[in-house]
């Protein structure tokens, strides 16, 4: 949990980078996350040289070269545990005309620690800032994960309340029902191919911490979590830092994050690779055939970013690999027939196990479009018997722009710190749609399908002729029945109705006339 101390040093820098002319919120977080990774390359190798001073052996690792470079400046001036204690103006020409150029050389290099700072820049030149911004952060104990965390997920949530780059934020609390409702295992192999700022990964990491703290006891299965579980695809570069920065700071050591467009390159290298993958693509476009991965049109030929995404997730899924991601309500009923034929593949050929519809103000303010979150495995042999259903009404925020709680923060989530009483329930339905979900197989397949959850027979779904997927195709809404003794009692109530019509008419003539 970040203090409230530590929350107005953020808020104070943040205000200061926009005082200072840095006015993009991605670009502040931008700087900041170069700034900890110039700390965090000094860390680690302070723990190389404790490591070989304890044991008694030469450095395994070395970050910065030892000596002097050839205009005989120490190259230990480069480190942070330095060039922290040094006035404003010489820190400045430090960072930007040393430091800066050896991130961008690692980067070049290949390095391990730089891979995503070629065009690493300091993008200001107020040395007040940089002092104070490098002080702020030097305060933060950065031995703590959950604070390392919590500082960049606080930072994180400016991106969106500044309302500009909110299209890398799903979420968080979508995030966790979706990886609370997966439940990642210590073997999995995670992917999330549009990977922003790494949302999912993070939670995917934090969710296997606290439910299989043994996993990070055993030295397999340890190695395994920092350096072959968690892979993520972007094609913006500042993404990939931010992505890759926000792993590290959450205790993950070596994640891969890489440059990828998923959508235009062949996929032969790593398909069926994964066994979880955990995604909200952008799905608002189009692409040309030309620009698109064959392997991906081989499964869907469409220009439709959203049903290329689907159809690169079941590219990248081993067999028996499961998903849950996010689509527009298009994709549950569009009419072209590659929407149909997508459907169709899904349901006959794969396991469509779930629906989530989602209220429509979700992703406020960014976007209104009405989404879903569909679940299904990847067999190739089919496996559908039944599709389960559920109509997400409440969230626990408002579904509007503002997007304001709507309960007390320990009511809130898929898994809520305090009971939610019913009213609490009708605001919050994220733990009642995680209970049900994990009940799907059990009493949920008898519930009627006027109930807020519901499962639906693959005949059914085949039946349409479209495999239309749209709760509202196969909700039913529970009709009050009205009971009259006579006859003469319908023919009461058709006068009395009619009446009132009448006068409001006259009411309304009388107003305009």
């Amino acid at each position: 949990m970040l203090t409230g101390e530590i929350r107005n040093q953020v808020d104070q820098i943040w205000n200061a980078f926009w005082a200072g002319g840095v006015s993009n919120p991605l670009s502040v977080i931008e700087q900041i996350t170069y700034l900890l990774f110039i700390k965090r390359l000094d860390d680690l190798q302070s723990l190389e040289e404790s490591k070989a001073a304890n044991l008694g052996i030469e450095m395994e690792r070395r970050v910065f070269p030892d000596g002097i470079d050839d205009q005989g400046r120490p190259y230990s001036d480069l480190r942070w545990s330095r060039f922290k204690n040094f006035e404003a103006r010489e820190m400045m020409d430090v960072v930007a005309e040393r430091v800066f150029p050896f991130l961008r050389q690692m980067g070049e290099e290949g390095s391990s620690y730089g891979e995503h700072m070629k065009d690493a820049r300091l993008g200001f030149s107020n040395a007040t800032l940089l002092a104070k911004t490098v002080d702020m952060l030097d305060k933060i104990p950065m031995d703590d994960r959950d604070t390392k965390g919590d500082l960049y997920e606080y930072m994180l949530g400016k991106i969106a309340s500044a309302g500009t780059n909110g299209q890398f934020r799903t979420p968080r609390h979508i995030i966790q029902l979706m990886v609370e409702m997966t439940q990642p295992t210590p073997n999995d192999v995670i992917c999330d191919p549009a990977l922003g700022t790494a949302g999912f990964l993070v939670a995917a990491g934090e969710y296997l911490r606290d439910k299989h703290p043994q996993a990070l006891r055993d030295e397999k299965l340890r190695k395994h979590f920092h350096s072959g579980m968690f892979h993520g695809f972007d094609f913006d570069p500042t993404m990939l830092r931010i992505g890759s920065m926000n792993m590290t700071l959450h205790g993950v050591d070596n994640p891969n994050i890489t440059y990828r467009d998923s959508l235009a390159e062949e996929h032969g290298s790593d398909a069926g690779k994964y066994s979880l993958i955990l995604a909200n693509p952008p799905f608002a476009g189009s692409l040309d055939y030309e620009t698109t991965a064959k392997d991906l049109q081989q499964i869907v030929k469409t220009k439709k970013t959203e049903l290329l995404f689907l159809a690169l997730f079941l590219r990248l899924l081993k067999t028996g690999g499961r998903a849950a991601v996010v689509v527009p309500d298009g994709v549950l009923f569009g009419s072209s027939k590659a929407h149909q034929e997508l459907r169709k593949l899904l349901v006959e050929k794969h396991k469509l196990e779930g629906v989530l519809k989602l209220p429509s103000g979700v992703f406020k303010p960014y976007a209104g479009v009405s989404t879903a979150i569909l679940f299904f495995t990847k067999t190739g042999v089919g496996g559908t018997e039944h599709v389960w259903f559920y109509d997400l009404q409440a969230d626990g925020y408002s579904l509007d722009d503002k997007r304001n709680a709507r309960l007390d923060p320990e009511k809130l989530g898929s898994l809520p710190a305090a009971q939610l009483s019913k009213e609490d329930q009708s605001k919050n339905n994220l733990p009642d749609a995680l209970a049900r979900w994990l009940d799907r197989e059990g009493v949920e397949l008898e519930n009627p399908r006027t109930a807020q959850s519901f499962c639906v027979s693959k005949d059914d779904i085949a039946a349409t002729g479209t495999y239309d997927l749209s709760l509202n195709r196969y909700k039913e809404v529970e009709h009050e029945e009205i009971a009259h003794d006579k006859p003469a009692d319908i023919i009461k109530e058709l006068r009395a109705l009619e009446k009132e019509i009448n006068d409001g008419l006259t009411k309304l003539e009388a107003m305009l006339g």
